[in-house]
C-alpha cells in the first residue's frame, strides 16, 4: 500500500469517527409547558392540557357545580383507559381536581390517602397524643358526587397505494360523568374530542 493510500485511509477513518461522534451527541433545551410538541399522531402533553381546560370550564360553569353555593364534595373514581396506548389518566384527573379547587366551586375527598388517614387517626386515638390536639372521630365528610370517565381512541390508516407518504389518523374521545351518589342520577356529562393526522414517508429512518 502506498503512503498516499495509507494517509487516505487514516483521514477517512478520522472523518468517519468524528461524524459518528457528532451524531451520537445529545443536545437538550428547556421547553415551556405551553409549547405544543407533536412528533406523531399519538397522545401528547398538549392534548392533556386541551382536555383539562375544556372539561374544567364545563364542569365549573354548568349545573350542578356551576350554580352551587355550598361547595359540594366530589370523589374521583378515575378515568378508564380504553385506548391501545399507555396513558396515565390519573394525570388528567389530578389536573381537573387542582383547577376545580382553584375555582372554589367544589371540594374533593382525598381518596388516595384514605389508608394514611386511617393510620394517623388510629395513632392519635392510641393514647400518645394530647386530648386537646387529637382529631375527633366520625368527622370526615361524605361525597355528594362521583366523577368518572372513559378515554377512547380510534386509529385509521390509509390503504396501500402508490405514494411517497402514508397518512394515519387517531381520534381521541374523553367522556366525563358526574353522578349523584345518593340518587345514582348523572347530573352532568361532557366530552372532548381530538383528531390528529400524521404523514410518514414510506422510506426513511
Amino acid at each position: 500500500m502506498t503512503k498516499f493510500a495509507q494517509k487516505f485511509f487514516v483521514w477517512l477513518f478520522l472523518f468517519s469517527f468524528f461524524v459518528i461522534s457528532a451524531s451520537c451527541t445529545v443536545t437538550t433545551r428547556t421547553v415551556s409547558p405551553d409549547e405544543e410538541l407533536t412528533y406523531d399522531e399519538t397522545y401528547t402533553f398538549a392534548d392533556k392540557k386541551k382536555i383539562v381546560k375544556a372539561l374544567v370550564e364545563s364542569l365549573s360553569t354548568k349545573p350542578p357545580i356551576g350554580d352551587a353555593t355550598d361547595r359540594p364534595i366530589i370523589i374521583i373514581y378515575g378515568i378508564a383507559n380504553r385506548t391501545s396506548e399507555h396513558i396515565s389518566t390519573s394525570g388528567i384527573t389530578d389536573d381537573i381536581r387542582m383547577k376545580i379547587l382553584a375555582t372554589g366551586k367544589a371540594r374533593f375527598v382525598n381518596e388516595a390517602q384514605r389508608e394514611n388517614i386511617i393510620k394517623e387517626t388510629d395513632y392519635q386515638q392510641g393514647g400518645r397524643v394530647a386530648n386537646e390536639t387529637k382529631i375527633k372521630l366520625a368527622r370526615q365528610m361524605g361525597a355528594k358526587y362521583m366523577l368518572t370517565g372513559t378515554l377512547r381512541s380510534i386509529e385509521k390508516k390509509e390503504r396501500r397505494q402508490a405514494r411517497l407518504t402514508k397518512k394515519s389518523y387517531i381520534y381521541y374521545s374523553l367522556n366525563l360523568e358526574l353522578t349523584d351518589i345518593e340518587t345514582s342520577l348523572i347530573e352532568w356529562a361532557d366530552s372532548v374530542e381530538l383528531v390528529r393526522e400524521a404523514s410518514k414517508p414510506l422510506i426513511g429512518w
